[in-house]
């Protein structure tokens, strides 16, 4: 990693942090219930560091953001159809690139730095974008490891084909070197981990 400011940059963290803090939604893990934004924020931070070492100043922080502020924008909010939930995707990318934005002006951040946070966070930067492409493959590994087995739970409705399908679609949004990364987890819900890898051996 190079931190230009590990001063400023720790203060963006906590800021984030003290945010998703407020999310009045939690997940409980071994035992301790934790707001959900924040959970998720440290998991995206622990996972790029796991895939992405090297990663770049302006990456961990738009890892950190990714989804700062989720809850205020509710999907309930727009309608229950497929241009509905476009609608609420883009506002989300905006609200959290704005408060991010807002945040790290405070701290007075460099603005190239703050534009390239922005743009990773609303996902403005093409796939041929390294760092855009790093970011969707944590994404996508965060959801493997640490959501799939959920929205399996939530799903059982589910008919097998359309369950892989869906995880197919996620799957191509990442890179051969997250299909890589993803045969060497060991952290995969068991139950599921078998056909998460079939399906990367198979098909990518």
């Amino acid at each position: 990693m190079n931190i230009s400011d590990q001063s400023k940059f720790d203060q963006a963290i906590a800021r984030f942090d003290a945010f998703n803090a407020l999310d009045p939604n939690f997940e409980e893990v071994a035992g301790e219930s934790q707001p959900k934004e924040l959970l998720y924020a440290r998991r995206m931070t622990e996972m790029l560091k796991r895939y992405s070492a090297g990663a770049s100043e302006a990456l961990l922080l738009a890892a950190r953001c990714q989804h700062i502020g989720r809850w205020k924008t509710p999907r309930s909010d727009y309608p229950m159809t497929k241009p509905g939930y476009h609608q609420w995707r883009n506002a989300l990318k905006s609200f959290h690139a704005d408060t991010a934005r807002s945040i790290l002006n405070e701290l007075a951040y460099d603005v190239a730095v703050i534009d390239h946070v922005c743009a990773l966070v609303k996902k403005e930067l093409p796939r041929s974008n390294p760092e855009a492409q790093t970011l969707e493959d944590v994404i996508v590994l965060v959801f493997l490891e640490h959501y799939l087995a959920q929205f399996v739970a939530t799903h059982s409705d589910y008919e097998q084909s359309k369950f892989v399908d869906i995880l197919v679609k996620s799957l191509m949004k990442t890179s051969k070197e997250a299909h890589q990364f993803i045969l060497s987890m060991t952290t995969l819900p068991a139950a599921l981990a078998p056909l998460v890898k079939q399906l990367v051996t198979e098909r990518f």
